[in-house]
C-alpha cells in the first residue's frame, strides 16, 4: 500500500518544522519502538512487543500522536481498555480512549480531494480495518506513518493513498487543558462529567425546546377555534366555514402530534447518548478510584452508582418536558389578555400560591431525598452483604441477624417513603386545586364581563381553554419537584465519588516502564489504614534485588499483606518511600506497575465466564500458546483437561462449583500468563492438598529462576521456593536473612513464633 518514495525521505523531513518534530517524536518513542518488529508485508495488521501484547492500528497511532503533542503515555495504558480477543480499538473507542489521554479526537467524512486542507496530524482510515497517520500534505502527496511500515514516516504519491483510503478521517488535537486517565470532575477536554455530556447533546436539546416552541403555539390552535366558532360561525350559520377550519384545526392537531414525538424523540436520543457518556465516565471512576477513597460497604457503593438512573431519568422523563414547558406559561398569559382581557388576572393571581407552596415545601423534600438516599445505600449493602454470604449465613444460623437488619432498613425508608410521598401529595394537590380554582373563577368573572359586553361567549371559552393550559405545567410542579429533589441527591453523591483521588493523579507526571529489572526498596515506610488508630507498617525498611527469592513471614496482622498492597501501588506510603528499579512508585505509571507484577491475592476471586477469560485479563491480549503455558504451571490444566468444555468451561460469580484448589491454581495462572518480571503471591497454595502443592511448587522454580519473588506465607513447604526470609512483627521487620535464621528459631522453640 503506502511506500516510501525515496532515501531522501528523512533528509526533506528534517528541513521542515513539522518534520523536525516529527523525527523528534520518533526518538520519544524508541523505547517503545525498539520491542516492534521490522516493517513487514502489508495486511500483517499489528505490532507485537516482546511481551506478548500486541498493538493495533488504530492503537498504534494513538500513541505516536500522544508522543507528538506531548503526552507521556505508556502501552500499558493505551492496551488499558484491552479486553478479550479484540486486536484493535473501534473508531468510537479510539475517541473515547483519546479523550482519557489528554486528547480530543473526531471522526469525519473527507473526500480524498479535501485532506490537503484538513488539520493534520490526522488518522486515515483505511480499507481491511487499517489506518495510518498523515502528517503533512506534500505536493501532489502526503508524509505519513504507517504501522505496516514500522516507526518512521514516508512519503507517498496521492494515487497509492486513494487506493486505500476508506473515506475517514480521525481529526486529533490536544485537549485545551492537560488531563491523564483517572481525571476526576473534568473530562481532558476540560469539561464536567456530568454538564459537558450534556452540553455535548446541546444542538438535541435545542430542538427540543424549539419543538416546544412550535407545539405550544399550536396548543393555542383550539382555544382560538372556540373562540372563533361561537362568535362568528353559530350566529351566522357559516357551515362551510366551520368545516374548513375543523379541517385546518385538525391538520394542526396532527402536526402537534408529530411534533410531540419528535421532541420525545429527541430526548431520548439526548439521554441516550449522555447515558453512554456519562455511565463510562462514572464506571471508569470507579475503576480508578484509590482504595483509600473507597468508603461503606460494597453494597452502598452499588448503591451510590444506581443513583445514576435517578439522575439520567429526570433530563428523560416527562418532568423535563413540563419543565421546557414552564416559559411558555407566558405566552398563554399573553393570549388569554388579548383575547378576554382582565381575564388574564385570575391565572395570574393563583400561579404563585402554586410556585409558592412548591418553594415552601422543596426543602423538606430536599431533605428527605438525602434520608431516602442514604436508607437506601444501607438497605442495598445488607442486601449485597447477605447473596454474598449465603453460605456462611446458612451455616452459622445468621439468618435471624440478617433478617432483622434487612427489615429495619425496610421500616426506616418506608418512613421516610411515606413523608416523601405525603408532601409531594401536598403540592399536587395545591396544584390540581389550583388548575380547578382558575377554571371556576375564569368563568365567575367571566359572566360579569359579558354582561357588561366586554367579552364574548367565544372569548370566555378561549379563555377557560387557555388558562387550563397555561396552569398545566404548574400542575406537574409537584412531581418535578420531586423527582428534581432525588435528581440533585443523586447528583451530589456521584459527584463525591467523581472528585475522589484515582491511581493516577493529574498535576504528577508519570515515568513509562514497560519493563522492570525487579529491584525493590522500602526506605523506612510507614502506613496506616484510615480507619484504624495503629500503623499498619512502621519504618519498614528492606531492598529485594532483582532475581531474587524471599519469603515474608509473620503473624496475623504482623503487617505481611500491606507490604504486597504498597508494592502494588494500591496505597501509598503515609512516610518514606517504596522504589522499584530505584524509581519511587509515585512516579511510574500503575498500569505499567501491575503489568510488571503478576499477583495472587489472598482472597481469590474469579469472574463469570469462560476459564480461558479469567486467565487472559491477567495479560493484554495473551496468545493461546501463552495461556496454556500459564496453565499447565500453575495445574489448571491438570483438571481441566477432564472437562469436556476444556478451557471453555463457564465459571459462576466467584468461580462457585470450584474446589478452593481449583480456585487458586486459576488465579495463579492469571498471575503467570503475562510472564512478568516480578511474582507477588500471598498465600498461593493455602487451599490446595499437598501433593497438588508438590507439583505447583516443582513447576513453579524452574518458571521463577530469572524472576523477583516474593512470597507472603504461613506454609514452610512454600519455603523451598526461597533463599531469603523477611520476618514481620506488630509492623517491623524483626528477622532478616537466609533460611537458616528460620531453623535457629526452631531450636529455640518447637513451634515458632513467627510462623504462628
Amino acid at each position: 500500500m503506502l511506500r516510501a518514495t525515496g532515501a531522501s525521505v528523512q533528509a526533506r523531513l528534517a528541513t521542515t518544522r513539522l518534520g523536525e518534530r516529527y523525527l523528534r517524536l520518533v526518538d520519544d518513542v524508541a523505547a517503545e519502538a525498539a520491542a516492534w518488529p521490522p516493517p513487514r508485508p502489508l495486511g500483517q495488521g499489528v505490532l507485537q512487543a516482546d511481551d506478548g501484547a500486541r498493538l493495533g492500528y488504530l492503537e498504534t497511532c494513538l500513541l505516536h500522536l500522544c508522543a507528538y503533542h506531548d503526552i507521556g503515555v505508556s502501552r500499558a495504558a493505551i492496551l488499558a481498555d484491552a479486553s478479550g480477543d479484540r486486536l484493535d480499538l473501534d473508531i468510537a473507542g479510539f475517541v473515547a480512549r483519546a479523550e482519557d489521554l489528554g486528547l480530543v479526537a473526531r471522526p469525519r467524512t473527507v473526500s480524498l480531494e479535501r485532506l490537503g486542507s484538513a488539520p493534520l496530524p490526522a488518522v486515515a482510515i483505511l480499507k481491511g480495518g487499517r489506518a495510518a497517520i498523515l502528517l503533512a500534505r506534500i505536493g501532489s502527496g502526503f508524509q505519513v506513518l504507517d504501522p505496516d511500515l514500522g516507526d518512521q514516516p514516508v512519503e507517498i504519491h496521492g494515487a497509492q493513498l486513494a487506493a486505500d483510503y476508506d473515506g475517514q478521517l480521525l481529526l486529533v488535537a490536544r485537549a485545551p487543558r492537560r488531563n491523564v486517565v483517572g481525571e476526576t470532575s473534568d473530562t481532558s477536554s476540560g469539561a464536567h462529567w456530568f454538564w459537558g455530556a450534556i452540553a455535548q447533546n446541546r444542538g438535541l436539546y435545542g430542538q427540543v425546546v424549539l419543538a416546544a416552541f412550535v407545539s405550544n403555539i399550536l396548543g393555542l390552535v383550539a382555544a382560538i377555534f372556540s373562540m372563533v366558532v361561537y362568535d362568528r360561525i353559530i350566529p351566522n350559520g357559516a357551515i362551510e366555514s366551520l368545516i374548513a377550519l375543523t379541517i385546518g384545526v385538525t391538520v394542526a392537531l396532527g402536526f402537534d402530534f408529530v411534533i410531540r414525538m419528535l421532541r420525545a424523540a429527541f430526548i431520548d436520543r439526548a439521554g441516550e447518548r449522555a447515558d453512554r457518556a456519562m455511565g463510562r465516565r462514572i464506571f471508569d471512576q470507579l475503576l480508578n478510584l484509590q482504595m483509600k477513597a473507597r468508603k461503606g460497604s460494597t453494597g452502598a457503593m452499588a448503591s451510590r452508582l444506581r443513583e445514576f438512573e435517578s439522575l439520567r431519568d429526570f433530563f428523560t422523563s416527562a418532568s423535563l418536558v413540563a419543565l421546557v414547558d414552564l416559559p411558555f406559561v407566558l405566552l398563554f398569559l399573553l393570549v388569554i389578555y388579548w383575547v378576554a382581557g382582565p381575564l388574564v388576572l385570575v391565572p395570574l393571581l393563583l400561579m404563585p400560591a402554586v410556585v409558592l407552596s412548591g418553594a415552601l415545601l422543596q426543602p423538606f423534600m430536599a431533605r428527605l431525598a438525602s434520608t431516602m438516599h442514604a436508607e437506601g445505600m444501607t438497605k442495598q449493602g445488607v442486601l449485597v452483604e447477605t447473596v454474598a454470604g449465603i453460605e456462611a449465613i446458612k451455616v452459622t444460623g445468621a439468618a435471624s441477624l440478617m433478617r432483622e437488619r434487612w427489615e429495619e432498613s425496610l421500616r426506616h425508608q418506608a418512613a421516610v417513603g411515606l413523608k416523601t410521598r405525603l408532601f409531594g401529595q401536598l403540592a399536587f394537590n395545591i396544584a390540581g386545586s389550583a388548575q380547578q380554582m382558575t377554571q371556576i373563577l375564569t368563568i365567575f368573572f367571566g359572566v360579569f364581563l359579558i354582561n357588561n359586553n366586554a367579552l364574548s361567549m367565544g372569548g370566555l371559552i378561549a379563555a377557560v381553554l387557555l388558562g387550563s393550559r397555561a396552569m398545566a405545567p404548574l400542575g406537574q410542579l409537584a412531581q418535578i419537584l420531586a423527582r428534581f429533589s432525588h435528581a440533585v441527591t443523586s447528583y451530589r453523591s456521584i459527584d463525591a465519588l467523581m472528585e475522589a483521588p484515582t491511581d493516577r493523579i493529574t498535576s504528577r507526571a508519570y515515568l513509562s516502564r514497560p519493563k522492570v529489572n525487579g529491584d525493590i526498596q522500602f526506605s523506612g515506610v510507614k502506613f496506616r489504614y484510615a480507619d484504624q488508630a495503629e500503623a499498619a507498617l512502621d519504618g519498614v525498611t528492606f531492598a529485594i534485588k532483582p532475581g531474587e527469592k524471599v519469603a515474608i513471614l509473620g503473624k496475623v496482622g504482623s503487617g505481611k499483606t500491606t507490604i504486597a498492597k504498597l508494592l502494588l501501588g494500591l496505597y501509598e506510603p503515609d512516610e518514606g518511600a517504596v522504589r522499584l528499579d530505584h524509581t519511587d512508585l509515585r512516579q511510574i505509571d500503575p498500569l505499567d506497575l501491575r503489568t510488571n507484577i503478576g499477583t495472587v491475592l489472598q482472597d481469590v476471586w474469579l469472574f463469570s465466564g469462560s476459564v480461558r477469560r479469567n486467565i487472559a485479563i491477567g495479560a493484554c491480549r495473551p496468545s493461546d500458546a501463552g495461556i496454556l503455558r500459564a496453565a499447565e504451571i500453575a495445574g489448571v490444566h491438570d483438571f481441566i483437561k477432564e472437562t469436556p468444555s476444556g478451557y471453555d468451561l463457564i465459571l459462576r460469580e466467584r468461580g462457585e462449583g470450584l474446589s478452593g484448589g481449583q480456585r487458586q491454581s486459576i488465579t495463579i495462572a492469571r498471575a503467570l500468563v503475562g510472564d512478568p518480571s516480578i511474582l507477588v503471591m500471598d498465600e498461593p497454595t493455602s487451599m490446595m492438598d499437598p501433593a497438588s502443592e508438590q507439583r505447583l511448587l516443582a513447576r513453579l522454580k524452574d518458571h521463577v529462576a530469572d524472576k523477583t519473588l516474593i512470597i507472603i506465607t504461613h506454609r514452610t513447604s512454600l519455603l523451598a521456593l526461597v533463599d531469603r526470609v523477611i520476618v514481620m512483627d506488630r509492623g517491623r521487620v524483626v528477622a532478616d536473612g537466609p533460611k537458616s535464621i528460620l531453623e535457629r528459631s526452631a531450636s529455640r522453640s518447637a513451634e515458632p513464633e513467627i510462623m504462628s
